[in-house]
């Protein structure tokens, strides 16, 4: 998997400065969720986010993938400042730079497998062409539905879903990857696929990983755990993974 696009070389993916998120501006009812954020993820670093509920992760994550705007502070991706793009700059980055990986896996109803692994690419430059055709199905069959792709998504099971959503999320070759709850889906052998098909991008690519899991044998096997509780990040441990 080595043609296609460069590598990232910059060694900062993302650097949050000082990041707040607050709701109901100027209203007696205003409420701050994220308190001053201070976070830098590296084109190697491959890391958990973890914290109860209501910590502030899903607010978190949704700004980090260009959802949603802070209230102050700012969020660099790739060297770029974003709190200040307007919607067409940051979709463009988004869709360049960013792959998501959710709970819930978004397919296209009306589109097979493999089409729906190529639309991001499609989006991007338009008619598919035969390399990006290959490297959906090269990644398809990475998560073991290379049988599938002829399939549309009534077709295939909620985990098979989620495994076509995960291929999608990596066809852009992603500076940045955010999974939420990646693996919540999949059976054990499955799921160990995936986490290793995660770290070959890390490693080849310089794909840096957000994994925001309640599962701790997931976040133990991640090589820098980071936690959030009340909105502030309280460890930030790097381990052997």
């Amino acid at each position: 998997m080595s043609e296609g696009l460069a590598p990232v070389v910059e060694e900062d993916v993302l650097r949050l400065a000082g990041l707040r998120k607050s709701y109901n501006l100027g209203l007696s009812t205003e409420v701050e969720v994220l308190h001053g954020i201070d976070l830098t993820l590296g084109r190697h670093d491959f890391a958990a986010l973890i914290g109860p509920s209501g910590s502030g992760k899903s607010t978190l994550l949704n700004l980090l993938g260009l959802l949603d705007s802070p209230s102050a502070g700012e969020i660099y991706l790739l060297g770029q400042p974003t709190r200040k793009m307007d919607d067409a700059g940051r979709t463009r980055l988004r869709a360049s730079a960013i792959g998501f990986v959710f709970q819930f896996h978004h397919l296209l109803s009306a589109f097979t497998a493999i089409e729906n692994v190529i639309m991001p690419l499609m989006v991007a430059r338009g008619r598919p062409t035969a390399e990006m055709i290959e490297r959906a199905r090269m990644l398809l069959a990475a998560v073991g539905l290379e049988a599938f792709q002829d399939r549309k998504p009534s077709q295939l099971s909620g985990g098979q879903q989620q495994r076509v959503a995960i291929a999608r999320a990596l066809v852009t070759r992603p500076a940045l990857l955010l999974a939420d709850e990646p693996t919540g889906n999949l059976d054990t052998k499955t799921a160990t696929g995936v986490f290793e098909l995660f770290r070959r991008f890390n490693r080849e690519f310089g794909c840096a990983v957000l994994v925001v899991t309640h599962d701790a044998r997931l976040s133990a096997a991640c090589d820098r755990t980071i936690e959030l509780v009340d909105g502030q990040i309280v460890s930030d441990q790097r381990g052997s993974g």
